[in-house]
């Protein structure tokens, strides 16, 4: 079997290649990103064997996977954690219009918040849509986990989940492939197609047969090969692993923990082996990346037995931040080491912009303009790498909520009186999620000036193609902004005072204007200007 070294993303991505796979749907955001990635280089998707897209948000991005499913193909959509938010919708009604072709959906966790807003759990959404769950525990699980989870869809007709955290997502290893990839599906559309319409009766209907279905769920994660019983012969304690946790366990143990373990990497959980372990322990002690999910559910489970439940919420471990050997073994009364012997964890230094970054020619103006206007005017700003202006030296913006939260932000904010009232987002920001805020904002007169910096990529994960390219000033005008407000400036040291001119003019101007800062992102103009240079030698 040909062994390679891999990403945990990469991991998935392969075995989704390996396991038939006929489209890839994704909005890169880290830690999920590398996945989409990885299909996008491959043979396959070069060779038009599998469609591999870029989305202009996650929501498109889980329709476009439905739609492929719906027409048989067994297809995967890809995010990160916040970003199962904005595709919400698609995802909890796929569960009730169901899966026709394997149906998987990525999603990439990011405990103690390495480049995300929050650390939610996304495990959480398998209760909400009742859908099955896989937490795969290494980058060899990871990369078995699409063939198996394409056969659970389509025996279910299902969505099924897939949750990576970072630390899985973004560490490598030695996996085992396949020799072969499985031929695709054959186009096959769906025996009864009015499941698909959601009208009020037939959602009814079917999510009737959806709650009906739960035991089948049930009974698979009691039987999957991913729930597993590793026995111990000391029964004052019992420990849950979920997922990548058991990796920790058997580290700070030594590879042999004198405990039984139930490690759990399918859910629903599966409640016979979750009763197993309570009957015959003590004491439980839940190890799970993110939210303490499967420990609240043990302190409600019915059982004849009362053992201690011990985790996140009894405080044995700490309520927030991603789990590590040093995590585990403290709880576990194990000790952390030698401190003479650790080695020294070097301070980490502050994320700053590129030199030569745009987006600090776009803050420098920006702070000369709120110059004297600081006491009522304040900078919206959104998810970029332009979010970085609120660190020094900078210190340019004043809010940064989710995508696209900035016009709408700004829109409130000019509503209550605050002036001026300035949103900063940038170009695959907007067309993700803040034109409707723009349309708001035009259709009400809103006095609020849209900033929208645009660097020609998506650049905060990587420099994938942004939605919006050559775009922006005809979206904004097929919006209804008013032509004569809207303006296109080029962040440079050179343009700064014109610049500051242009942007006092707008901030007078009592509606809704855009000004778009134009200039391409230092990274990709480099490798461009590399590709460029090796295409030149090559021709000679």
């Amino acid at each position: 079997m040909p062994t390679r070294l891999l990403l945990g993303d990469e991991a998935l991505a392969q075995g989704a290649i390996d396991a038939g796979l006929s489209g890839a749907y994704a909005y890169p955001g880290t830690p999920s990103t590398e996945i989409t990635e990885y299909v996008h280089q491959s043979p396959e998707a070069k060779s038009g064997d599998i469609t591999c897209r870029w989305t202009a948000n996650e929501k498109t991005a889980l329709e476009a996977a439905l739609g492929m499913s719906y027409a048989g193909k067994r297809v995967m959509a890809s995010m990160k954690h916040v970003g199962l938010n904005v595709a919400a919708d698609p995802f909890v009604n796929s569960a009730i219009a169901g899966a026709n072709g394997g149906l998987m959906i990525n999603v990439a966790d990011d405990p103690s918040m390495h480049s995300s807003q929050n650390e939610q759990d996304s495990r959480l959404f398998t209760d909400l849509a009742l859908v099955p769950c896989i937490e795969p525990v290494d980058q060899q699980e990871a990369y078995r986990v699409p063939a198996y989870a394409f056969e659970l869809s389509e025996r279910n007709r299902l969505p099924v989940l897939i949750r990576l955290t970072t630390r899985l997502a973004h560490s490598r290893a030695t996996v085992e492939c396949a020799e072969g990839r499985r031929a695709p599906n054959a186009l096959s559309l769906p025996d009864d197609p009015r499941r698909y319409i959601l009208l009020p009766a037939i959602a009814r209907d079917s999510y009737k047969d959806l709650v009906a279905r739960q035991p089948q769920l049930l009974q698979a994660s009691e039987e999957s090969p991913f729930n597993r019983w590793i026995d111990g012969s000391d029964n004052s304690l019992g420990i849950v692993a979920c997922g990548i946790a058991l990796n920790y366990v058997l580290e700070v143990y030594g590879g042999e923990c004198p405990h039984p373990i139930l490690k759990i990497g399918q859910y629903p959980i599966p409640e016979k082996l979750i009763a197993r372990l309570l009957e015959r322990c003590e004491r439980v002690m839940v190890f799970e990346d993110g939210y303490p999910y499967v420990e609240d559910k043990l302190l409600g489970h019915p059982r004849p037995c009362c053992p201690t439940i011990l985790g996140r919420l009894s405080g044995n471990v700490p309520r927030t931040g991603e789990l590590s050997p040093d995590v585990v073994a403290a709880a576990l009364d194990l000790g952390t080491g030698d401190p003479a012997t650790a080695s020294t964890v070097p301070t980490p230094r502050p994320p700053a912009l590129c030199p030569g970054c745009p987006h600090t020619d776009t803050s420098r103006a920006l702070n000369a303009v709120l110059a004297g206007r600081r006491e009522t005017g304040r900078v919206f700003s959104d998810i970029g790498c332009y979010t970085l202006a609120a660190l020094p030296p900078h210190q340019a913006i004043d809010t940064c909520i989710e995508m696209g939260s900035s016009i709408t932000m700004a829109r409130g904010a000019a509503d209550a009186g605050v002036h001026p009232a300035i949103a900063l987002i940038g170009d695959s920001t907007f067309t993700h999620s803040g034109m409707t805020g723009l349309l708001d904002c035009i259709n009400e007169g809103s006095n609020v000036t849209v900033i929208i910096v645009d660097n020609f990529t998506v650049a905060m994960t990587g420099g994938q193609t942004s939605a919006a390219e050559n775009k922006l000033a005809a979206i904004c005008l097929g919006l209804g902004i008013d032509e004569k407000h809207l303006r296109i400036i080029e962040p440079h040291p050179k343009s700064h005072d014109e610049n500051v001119a242009i942007l006092n003019e707008e901030i007078a101007y009592e509606g809704p204007s855009v000004i778009i800062a134009q200039r391409e992102c230092i990274q990709t103009a480099r490798r461009r200007a590399r590709a460029a240079k090796r295409e030149k030698g090559d021709k000679r």
